[in-house]
């Protein structure tokens, strides 16, 4: 019997990023469903095995040569995801992935190509070098692609890939798995409590938001910074942030933060933060997470990123990388908080999403 969904991804949980979360949360959702799901993904941990079975998705893994930067070099995986196309109804690529263009051409099944995002790395000629192998393999794929999901067209617009993107685009936002109701345990007083929750890397632009934090002249408030920053794709920033807090004690650095503590964190939370700056972060799933828990966001004017704020009208928009902006913001959330109408999970709630990814992958499969 064929597997209706093979997916094919360089990470896959329990590594946690915004990207294996939304492939998961499209595998979990279809396997639910009753559809046969399959991920081909890399041993990106050498302690996770080979084969096994997650929440109704078989999952394989290939073995990892070396790592490039925020990627990883396995001969295998290519040959495993043609051999796993071979018995599949539709194959869903998820880019960027620097194999992705020649895993596509190899394919013997319908490809659906999901693109996350553009790459933007460090400066540096390796990293130009590498952006452009990349861009180009991800070309490729598209070309050779039966449709090309995007979170948002706004996004889409905007990317250096728009011409590859255009012809087969079809706009769907992430899915959004709203957090259970919490305690707010993390809460210190009764001052404004500002989040933050993700990988601290560049792209996140955390030091923006402490820097924006720190100049609110207001003891009571407290900035949580939750996330991981001990393992890594391509490294963290803590130290920068760190620098950045230097002795103010209404920031904590949270640290990985469970699913179980999700919904206390979240409960803690007056405003949160997406401070991101570039164009790495192509949606902010984590942002729609905290307006269906009630609470406002604070988000960058970045094309897809401001996408939530704006469809929502929950929120508030400021310009990447600009503290002061920040500032302003957390002042304006803080005295006026706006208050949420429902749209959110009118717009990105997972059945909605899961029915649009089911109807894509039935449209384009053999």
């Amino acid at each position: 019997m064929l597997d209706d969904l093979v997916i094919a991804l360089t990470y896959y949980s329990p590594y946690v990023s915004g990207l294996t979360n939304f492939a998961r949360d499209v595998a979990e959702g279809l396997a639910e469903r009753g559809k046969r799901v399959r991920v081909v993904t890399t041993r990106h941990d050498p302690s996770l095995p080979h084969e096994e079975t997650i929440n109704g998705v078989r999952v394989s893994r290939a073995p990892v040569l070396a790592r490039f930067g925020k990627g990883v070099i396995s001969p295998a995986f290519a040959s495993m995801v043609r051999e796993a196309s071979t018995n599949a109804r539709v194959l869903n690529l998820h880019l960027p992935m620097l194999e992705a263009g020649p895993v596509a051409a190899l394919a013997k099944c319908p490809v659906v190509v999901t693109y996350h995002c553009d790459v933007s790395l460090p400066p540096g000629l390796l990293n130009a070098v590498q952006g452009k192998v990349i861009d180009a393999s991800s070309r490729l794929a598209m070309r050779r692609a039966a449709a090309v999901a995007v979170t948002s067209e706004d996004y889409a617009r905007e990317s250096r890939l728009w011409p590859a993107i255009q012809p087969h685009m079809a706009a769907v936002p992430p899915p959004c798995r709203p957090v259970p109701p919490g305690t707010p345990r993390f809460r210190d007083g009764d001052g404004p409590h500002v989040g933050f929750l993700g990988r601290i890397v560049e792209e996140k632009g955390v030091e923006h938001l402490v820097d924006g934090f720190r100049a609110l002249e207001d003891p009571s408030a407290r900035l949580l910074i939750g996330g991981d920053f001990g393992n890594v794709a391509g490294g963290s920033v803590i130290s920068r942030v760190r620098e950045r807090i230097a002795d103010d004690p209404r920031i904590k650095l949270l640290g990985f933060v469970p699913d179980e503590d999700l919904g206390d964190f979240y409960a803690s939370l007056d405003v949160f933060a997406l401070p991101s700056v570039n164009a790495f972060e192509a949606f902010g799933i984590v942002q729609v997470v905290a307006m269906l828990a009630g609470v406002p966001v604070l988000a960058s004017d970045l094309p897809g990123v401001r996408i939530p704020v704006r469809e929502t009208g929950f929120g508030i928009i400021v310009p990447p990388g600009d503290a002061a902006a920040i500032t302003a913001g957390l002042r304006s959330l803080r005295d006026e908080p706006p208050v949420s109408n429902g749209t959110a999970a009118a717009k990105f709630s997972v059945p909605a999403v899961l029915d649009a990814f089911e109807a894509l992958f039935e449209k384009h499969a053999r």
